[in-house]
């Protein structure tokens, strides 16, 4: 029974929500699976990725094969180096002191990474919702402006007679 880690679809029409799961490649995509292994739901920003890092590191060494955008997710949560340290672990390339210090260091950078863009994205929107505050307050003053114009009386001018003479002084 050749295994896939894959997504299958969840969620309403144009907000689609993903399981990665594992299954055997020649079940529906929805349908039978094995073991559901985590989430990854597109619609937040940064995407939101929730793994079980060892059945999947589990599945991984068993011969499961990815999907290319499952690939794309376990690579990016380190799943695919685990696997490969662990081989050079086995074959005798390295330690399993050296295998983990090495992923605990990516880890570090891939954490602080992550951070980066959560600073980033959180400044984005601050400064967008201050943008809309200032363009809000000046739409505001704008309109007490003109209520202003409009509920002001107008001062009526001086009859004719009054500016002859003093034009004459």
């Amino acid at each position: 029974m050749p295994l896939k880690i894959r997504l299958s679809r969840h969620g309403r029409k144009r907000y689609a929500y993903f399981h990665i799961i594992a299954a055997d490649s020649r079940a529906p995509r929805d349908g039978k699976f094995v073991e559901r292994i985590g989430s990854y739901n597109p619609n937040t920003n940064p995407a939101t990725i929730e793994l079980n890092f060892e059945r999947a590191l589990y599945w991984m060494q068993n011969g499961a094969q990815p999907t290319d955008t499952a690939r794309s997710i376990l690579s990016d949560e380190g799943v695919l180096l685990r696997r490969h340290l662990d081989g050079g672990v086995r074959k005798g390339a390295l330690t399993q002191e050296q295998s983990d210090a090495k992923f605990q260091a990516w880890k570090e950078k891939k954490v602080a990474l992550k951070q980066q863009i959560q600073d980033k994205v959180d400044a984005d929107k601050k400064l967008t919702s201050e943008q809309r505050l200032k363009a809000e307050a000046k739409k505001r003053e704008a309109k007490a402006m003109a209520i202003i114009k409009k509920n002001t009386p107008v001062k009526e001018e001086a009859p004719a007679a009054e500016q002859t003479q003093e034009n004459a002084e």
